[in-house]
């Protein structure tokens, strides 16, 4: 029997800014349900590849496809209609508005019926934020502020999340709660593009993982290849 067609599909792309072209002919594919990790180091291209799958940043080439359907043409709100929804790296919230104003801003696009049950489904999966509904988000701590970016994107129901440097600034017990968070979203049925800066942890939850180095893929395989691999294991992963 075939494997499934890709939830996501990128082939060719590259993006940049001005003169410079940060992604170089990438090709990657993420299928429904998985978990995968882009890892690499700082500036290698990771968070200007998820802009660009998430239409914030324009391509200069390639095509990306996402069901079966191009959609290099779409506008961002577009493609979170379709089911990709970013959490950027640094959070962004509204610092001024509640943790709930926060959520709910993510389900503008929902019906009020739909944005009560993902409210509760985030309340569940967080407890803390449930317990500081009426706080202002910028008074929460830097773990319970990416608890909320990552609820706010939750709201809008995301078939395929993609999730930008999630551990950042965060304490070690934190991460793990984050990234134990990530594999339960996973048996939810929501399909995790992770780029993470702890690489070792990224690929040890990942079922597939890239390795990009100055805009291009360098090594690529499933997250146990990837950990095992001698020239990896040498220049990421710090073992």
């Amino acid at each position: 029997m075939p494997p499934p067609e890709p939830l996501l599909e990128v082939r060719g792309l590259r993006c940049g800014y001005g003169r410079i072209e940060a992604v170089k002919g990438v090709d990657l594919e993420v299928r429904e349900g998985e978990i995968a990790a882009l890892v690499g180091a700082n500036g290698a291209g990771k968070t200007t590849l998820l802009r660009a799958i998430s239409g914030v940043l324009p391509i200069r080439a390639g095509s990306i496809r996402f069901a079966g359907e191009p959609i290099e043409g779409l506008r961002p709100h577009e493609r979170v209609a379709h089911g990709i929804v970013q959490v950027p790296e640094g959070r962004q919230l509204f610092a001024p508005l509640s943790v709930e104003d926060n959520l709910r801003l993510g389900a503008f696009r929902r019906g009020r019926e739909r944005t009560e049950a993902n409210l509760a489904r985030v309340f569940a999966l967080f407890p803390q934020l449930a317990e500081r509904r009426d706080v202002p988000a910028g008074a929460l701590s830097g773990g319970q502020q990416q608890m909320c970016a990552i609820g706010r994107a939750l709201m809008a129901g995301p078939r395929l999340l993609l999730l930008d440097e999630p551990s950042m600034g965060l304490a070690p017990t934190l991460v793990e709660q984050i990234l134990a968070t990530v594999a339960r979203l996973r048996g939810e049925g929501v399909t995790v593009l992770l780029v993470e800066q702890n690489a070792v942890a990224a690929l040890s939850l990942a079922d597939r993982g890239w390795v990009l180095e100055t805009g291009r893929i360098a090594h690529a395989g499933s997250g146990r290849a990837l950990l095992d691999d001698p020239a990896v294991k040498a220049a990421y992963l710090g073992l």
